[in-house]
Order: structure tokens, then sequence, then C-alpha cells
């Protein structure tokens, strides 16, 4: 089984990868984990110049901790200013995509939306046009599916290789280089950028072939935009029957449905502040996508689908760039009403 080829590009190598955990796909394919912190079995170091597209709340922290760790890191963004303090940092700066992919050795992506991140891609100025054999290209934005495959054709034309890497974990993991990545495609770039992986996040996933990374992102967020919208309707119906919602925050962290983001959330909720980790208006639309991910597979989700909804009034409320905990001013205005 150890010699099983996960991708028809490249096979495996298990040299750089221990093999933590192997999982049946439809698709046959094997799934590797890995954790950063597994010394042994980290990924050979990677040499040359790093490039990152999308300089915000996610893509600001990773792109620093690569500069930290010594590397050579060329930025790009909308919005020049938001790259000021990395440039004074030491990271160079491009003016367009396809500058920064024509100077680098490998391009990292992290954008807001599908839209956004196939215009980066492929648009005008675009990063496949800077791309070439030899270069790879690593979108680690969440999209759907289909975006990440419209991507990965276009790079694999430039004769570039392609992996996408959608990341668990918001602002503060990113921060600390504690971020999940869930990545598929080329299993050689995987290998190649296995040690900037291990920089900016505490694991990796290979996932065979691409749209499984941005499947399973998908599904995680779901989980845990349905799993927000609960907690919020537990903390207002706690306080409504005159229960200290502080106390339910505690009492939840210590049982059997603990999750770190009921503990991190919490308190900040029940004095109705949300400072921004993971903006609302993302949650929402990676809820949208899952239910897109849902009906293409006749697959229901009606708890996902409830807390959508939710989630759009929260939007109609001016909360889209709040925190995703915001979603409970949804729930209050709905009490009020």
């Amino acid at each position: 089984m150890a010699g099983t080829t996960i991708c028809h590009r490249a096979p495996l190598s298990l040299s750089l990868l221990r093999r933590r955990s192997y999982v049946r796909h439809p698709s046959l394919l094997p799934v590797y984990s890995q954790l950063s912190t597994d010394t042994a079995s980290k990924g050979k170091e990677f040499e040359g110049r790093v490039g990152f597209l999308g300089i915000g709340i996610m893509g600001c922290p990773m792109a620093l901790n690569l500069i930290k760790a010594g590397y050579d890191v060329t930025i790009w963004n909308r919005t020049k200013s938001k790259c000021d303090n990395l440039i004074n940092l030491g990271a160079k700066y491009e003016p367009t995509p396809e500058q920064v992919a024509s100077s680098c050795d490998v391009t990292f992506a992290m954008i807001a939306d599908p839209a956004s991140a196939a215009a980066v891609a492929t648009g005008e100025n675009g990063a496949i046009q800077g791309l070439g054999s030899g270069k790879g290209y690593v979108d680690v934005s969440t999209v759907d599916g289909a975006t990440s495959k419209l991507i990965c054709e276009s790079v694999q034309k430039t004769g570039a290789s392609f992996l996408e890497a959608p990341v668990s974990g918001s602002k503060k993991p990113a921060e600390d280089g504690q971020l999940i990545f869930l990545t598929a495609g080329d299993v050689a770039l995987y290998e190649r950028v296995a040690s900037l992986l291990d920089i900016m996040g505490k694991s990796r996933f290979y996932l065979g072939d691409v749209g499984n990374g941005a499947a399973m992102k998908l599904v995680v967020n779901m989980i845990m935009g349905s799993m927000m919208a609960s907690f919020s309707e537990g903390l207002l119906l706690a306080e409504k029957v005159g229960l200290d919602p502080n106390v339910l925050v505690e009492v939840v962290s210590q049982g059997a449905i603990s999750a770190p983001m009921y503990s991190l959330k919490g308190p900040a909720m029940v004095k109705a502040t949300y400072p921004t980790a993971f903006p609302l208006k993302h949650q929402q639309k990676d809820l949208r996508l899952a239910l897109g991910l849902a009906e293409s597979v006749s697959q229901p989700i009606p708890i996902a689908a409830a807390a959508n909804e939710l989630y759009k009034v929260a939007k109609s409320q001016g909360l889209s760039d709040q925190d995703f905990s915001a979603v409970i001013e949804a729930l209050k205005a709905k009490l009020q009403n």
C-alpha cells in the first residue's frame, strides 16, 4: 500500500512525508497528514524566491512569518498601502501579480473570494502571465472546486505546477504560524513547498486531486458556521431564562462539546464586541459555496442552509466586515422584532 501512486504527475516520496493517516476516498487516493512538529519528516528546505499575492487579514501574517524565517519574499496587493509594513520589514514589492510570479520560483495567493482569486491568477496582468516551466503556484484562498480546477488548468498550460492549499484557521493562528493546510494537486510541488507550509502552519494534509482541498475547506467552514449560529442561540437563550452567559461559556468549554472557538469568542460575544478575525461576509460566502457543493451531489444540509440565512440577515444589518461571531446580532434583532 505504501507504493500507491497518489498523483498521476509524480510518485509520493515517503522520505519527505510520514504517513499519519490513511483514508479511503471514492477516487481510492490515500490521504496523508503531516504535523509541522514532526521534525524528523519535515520537507527539504525551500530554496528560491517566494511570491505572495493578497496582503490582507490572513495574507499579511502568513507572508510576515516567511520574512521572519529569512526567505526572500515579494508581495502584491490591490491596495499597495497594505504592503508598507512588510516592505519596511524586508519584503520586495511588484505592481502586478504577473511581475510577482515572473520574479519568483513559487507564488502563494490568499485572495478573498472565487471571482477575485480567478482574476488575480488568470485576468489582465494575472499571475499566469509570469509563470512558466519550473515555477509553482500555490492557491491558499478558499474557493469552490470549479474555480480551483480552472486556475489549475490555466497554470498548467504555462508549464508551471499547481497546488491548492486552503487553510483552516483565522487571524490569530495565521499570526502564530498555527494554520492547517488542506492541500491537493501536484504532489512534487507539495513536497517542494512543505518547509514553507510548516513555517506558516502547524499541520498539512495532502488530499489527492485538485478540488479535494477546496471541498474539505468548505465542509470544515460549513460546520464552523453552523456551530457559531447554534452557540449564539445558546448564549441568548441562557440570558433570556436568567442564566449568566459567561457561566454557559465556561460550562461548554469544560464539557464534551468543548471547542476552542467557544472559549475564544464567547466572552467577547457576551459583551457584544466582535473584533474581526474571520469576516462574517466570508463565512456566509463559504456557507453559500458549501450549499452549492452539497447540491452538486444531492446531499441535504438543512442545518447549514438555515445558518446561511441567518448570516445573510447579519449582512443586511451592515455586519459584513465584523467577525463572524457577530451573527448573534441577527438573532437579537429577530427577538426584538
